[in-house]
This record gives C-alpha cells, structure tokens and sequence, in this order.
C-alpha cells in the first residue's frame, strides 16, 4: 500500500510539474516507458482507500502529534469520520463511539477529550453519552 501511494504522490507532483525528472520513479522504465501494471495498482490501492472498507487495511494511529493543535485537528478529522460512518444518530453511548474511534487510533480517550474540548463533540452530564456538535 506504501509504494501505491507514494506512486500515487509521484504522479500528481508530475502532473503539477511536468519537468520534475522521472528517473527514480518505480513505475517510469529506463526507456521512459510506463508500467501499467504498477499504476494499475495505484490506481486500485486509491480506489479501496475511497471507501469505508479502507480502514480494515491500513493501521490504526499509533502515536499521535505532540503539538495540541496538530493533534486537536487529527482527533476532530477522526471523530467527524466515526460520525460519518455510524448509522444516523445524533447521539451514542460512549461504548459505541470508542469501539469506533478504536478502529482508527490506539488512544481514543485523548482523541475523544481533544474533541470535546474543540467543541466538536458534546458529552453527557455523567459523560455516558457523546454527540456530534452542530456545524
């Protein structure tokens, strides 16, 4: 999956600057022929990260930012995307949610405090529910 987006990474930069010299890329032949076959699976590799299927193939956050603000926006991106995937409620219990949040951070404590905090998410009196903050 790395090499698929770092191709993917590569292709765009050539896209924006086309005299980026394309030497050292994996999928660029010495010839200056394209491999196919590798862009196809870069191609496949973005298409699976497009879908909610993706988190079941990439890790989950192991260390997140030390700087709070970096780290506040990261824990907002992931709660939103828990949000966006649970079925349409406005609430859930806290078991609920940090079942989802663990799918994609290993601390989901901190990213639920960072996001109280930030207002993106509201809790509970008795802190025993958590519901996504009106944009």
């Amino acid at each position: 999956m790395r090499s698929a987006l770092r191709r993917a990474r590569q292709v765009v930069a050539l896209t924006m600057h086309p005299r980026i010299p394309v030497g050292g890329f994996d999928w660029v032949g010495p010839d200056g022929t394209v491999d196919e076959g590798a862009l196809s699976e870069t191609k496949e590799t973005i298409d699976l990260l497009l879908t909610d299927h993706a988190v079941l193939h990439v890790g989950r956050i192991s260390v997140l930012p030390t700087e709070a603000s970096s780290r506040q926006e990261l824990s907002n991106v992931i709660v939103r995307t828990v949000f966006d995937r649970l079925p349409a409620r406005l609430s859930v219990p806290e078991e609920t949610l940090n079942a989802a949040l663990a799918m994609f951070v290993e601390d989901v404590a901190l990213v639920r405090r960072d996001a109280v905090d930030t207002g993106v998410l509201r809790r509970s009196p008795d802190g025993a529910v958590y519901r996504i903050a009106a944009e």
